[in-house]
């Protein structure tokens, strides 16, 4: 009987279980043409066709149309709803919930997809009430505590979760579940070897899974133990090789290897590429845009960051002084929630376009659509990254610069945006894009409000200088622990700070203070801890010391700022020439080391001139302003300068 509905969609299921989408599709669009009314065929056809990421309305469509012919299926409900939030109609997918809860009161699941679709419209106590609502529905107190724990960890409300979720894991010490959560809450409050500890539960319990050992990478590198974090999240990849989020933590973790040579770094950039972006690049690339060179360029920025995020300080000079003659700025947010950081980047755009819950392959031909001539990644391997909307080479010219620090290894990337320090000549094949050097400096940097003035200098009223450093620690390795220790020992009266919110956790302060005492430096000379707002701290520092092989970045900009010295080894080309970029950005190049020997001496050199010191202090933030550093305007002619050579280099191939 080939006209038997239920045993074309029986089969069809079998196909779709066995990932045969095109003849699970083809027959499920048999069923529905001889069941036209049936609300089940409706929906097994669109389930099939989000399984393919495909035809994504029509699915939207389908799954509408079943609910109208049969509204007493919850799960057609859910899977709308879910739809809708991945697609960004929230307001769609709140009216949703509110009408499956109207229905289905104490299917305490749905409540906490209403708090998720609240959150993303920015209204935290309603969505916080909602997840109340769900546990307070549900009977299993086991499943009660889980769901309101892990809703406040969604709200950031980390200090109010670790009560349900330790209340979870009584309940049930054999679930992973409530372990998994409660790590990230106790990791979020700084409190590591807490999250340590639930992390190695989770492993115990479910060894055989990539999550578990990825939930101990990640408590791992917050507490700085790199070599550790590498051999987890191999771990991880081992059980899941082909998740890419696993390897795009991998290649962050490596950036901080003190040992490994950055060609071996590269090369796993390359490997990237070579796995999850380079099948994307069309094999013939074509763009419909105009060839006419005296026209406005269209500029497309993509960043998960148009938030309070540090880019900010970097970000938004470049972008609010564009000039509309020349350009014309589109920014592709790809942001959960927004703030007053967001407010303030629309009002200096003349295109605002959210892409959360976009496919890549939608978002990529929206800029086709928008006709952008240079694209501009702002993310790189950083987390919320559209890397596979750039793979596609949707625009003519693509951009990396500022977000990352390193190449993307992406070879549909066209240009690194940076100057000769951060990218020297000779460096070139340790990028997959090509480096483009732009005259003075790389970056512009516009100081947060907030920060206040310098103070006076501290190492004239105490009698002795302060070394500082406010950085992760990530960055703080067993070379930069000997060399501060060299310099401590050769300036014997100076003490040292260093500040993060790695160190909040007193046992992590106590692992780091038993580096610098097995190399001989006295507890008392050393400041570890945690202080935010850090400027009051800051205003406590003499000299600030940057961290190698990975320097630091927007701290660096602080420092300076804040009337500080800054000391930089220079190292292998982009995370450890950024301290370099930025000092002969300012101006200041013979802060620059290229051996520990001589960052030794720079240092010491410093220190044991106090009145200097404070000459230095008096007017480094007037030298700063003074710099290309914060020559917003003509950064900004720079760039635009550079997109277009890189257009024009774009109008010289044949047009295909």
């Amino acid at each position: 009987d080939p006209d038997h509905a239920g045993a074309l969609s029986n089969l069809a299921l079998l196909h779709r279980k066995a990932r045969r989408y095109a003849d699970a599709q083809a027959l499920y669009a048999k069923a529905l043409a001889l069941q036209p009314q049936d609300a089940a065929s409706h929906y097994n056809l669109a389930v099939v066709l989000l399984d393919q990421r495909s035809e994504v309305p029509r699915a939207k469509q389908l799954i509408e149309q079943a609910i109208a012919l049969d509204p007493s299926y919850l799960a057609m409900h859910m899977r709308l709803g879910l739809l809708l939030m991945e697609i960004g109609e929230l307001e769609q997918a709140e009216t949703t919930w509110h009408r499956a809860i109207r229905r289905w009161p104490d299917a305490a699941d749905l409540y906490p997809q209403l708090g998720r679709t609240l959150l993303l419209q920015g209204r935290a106590p309603e969505a916080e009430t909602a997840w109340r609502q769900g546990a307070a529905r549900t009977t299993d107190r086991y499943k009660a505590a889980l769901m309101l724990g892990t809703g406040l960890l969604e709200l950031s409300r980390f200090d109010l979760a670790l009560e349900p979720l330790t209340q979870a894991t009584r309940l049930k010490p054999s679930d992973v579940s409530a372990w998994s959560a409660l790590s990230n809450a106790q990791r979020q409050l700084n409190r590591l070897v807490d999250a340590e500890a639930s992390a190695r539960q989770v492993l115990r319990l479910k060894p055989d899974s990539a999550g578990s050992h990825s939930l101990l990478a990640v408590v791992l590198q917050q507490q700085g133990r790199n070599a550790e974090c590498e051999q987890a999240m191999r771990a991880a990849l081992a059980l899941d090789p082909g998740n890419e989020n696993l390897v795009n933590n991998l290649l962050f973790v490596l950036n901080y290897d003190a040992e490994r040579p950055a060609a071996e770094i590269f090369a796993a950039y390359r490997d990237y590429d070579r796995r999850f972006t380079a099948p994307l690049r069309p094999a013939v690339v074509t763009h419909a845009n105009s060839r006419n060179p005296q026209r406005k360029l269209r500029v497309g920025y993509v960043s998960p960051d148009f938030k309070n995020h540090s880019c900010a300080y970097f970000v938004e000079p470049l972008l609010a002084n564009h000039d509309p003659a020349r350009v014309e700025v589109f920014a592709y947010a790809e942001l959960s929630r927004e703030d007053t950081a967001t407010r303030r980047y629309k009002s200096i755009v003349q295109h605002w376009v959210p892409t959360r819950g976009m496919s890549d392959e939608a978002l990529a031909q929206r800029i086709r659509d928008d006709g952008i001539d240079v694209l501009v990644d702002l993310a790189g391997h950083t987390a919320g990254n559209r890397l596979k909307v750039f793979a596609r080479k949707p625009a003519p010219v693509s951009v990396s610069w500022l977000g990352y620090g390193y190449t993307t290894g992406l070879q549909a990337m066209d240009y690194l945006l940076a100057d000769e320090v951060f990218a020297p000549p000779g460096s070139e094949s340790l990028f997959s894009e090509t480096p483009w050097r732009l005259p003075q400096a790389g970056f512009v940097y516009r100081p947060g409000p907030a920060m206040g003035e310098v103070g006076p200098s501290p190492a004239q009223q105490r009698g002795y200088v302060t070394f500082g450093t406010l950085t992760r620690a990530i960055r703080i390795n067993a070379h930069t622990v000997r060399v501060w220790s060299r310099l401590l020992r050769q300036v014997p009266t100076a003490h040292l700070v260093i500040d993060s919110s790695s160190y909040l956790d007193g046992a992590i302060q106590g692992q780091l203070m038993l580096q610098f005492q097995e190399q001989g430096i006295a507890a008392e000379r050393l400041h570890i801890g945690y202080q935010s707002p850090p400027w009051d701290l800051m205003r406590t520092i003499d000299i600030s010391l940057d961290c190698f092989p990975h320097n630091s970045g927007t701290t660096l900009f602080e420092a300076l700022y804040m009337g500080q010295p800054v000391v930089s080894l220079k190292g292998r080309p982009s995370v450890g020439t950024l301290g370099a970029a930025i000092l002969h950005g300012a101006g200041l190049p013979q802060w620059v080391a290229r051996t520990e020997d001589e960052y030794v001496a720079i240092a010491a050199e410093l220190a044991a001139d106090i009145p200097a010191l404070a000459g230095w202090r008096a007017r480094l933030r007037e030298v700063l302003k003074a710099s290309p550093l914060m020559d917003e305007s003509g950064f900004a002619r720079r760039v635009e300068a550079a997109y277009q050579q890189m257009f024009n280099r774009w109008l010289e191939t044949p047009a295909a």
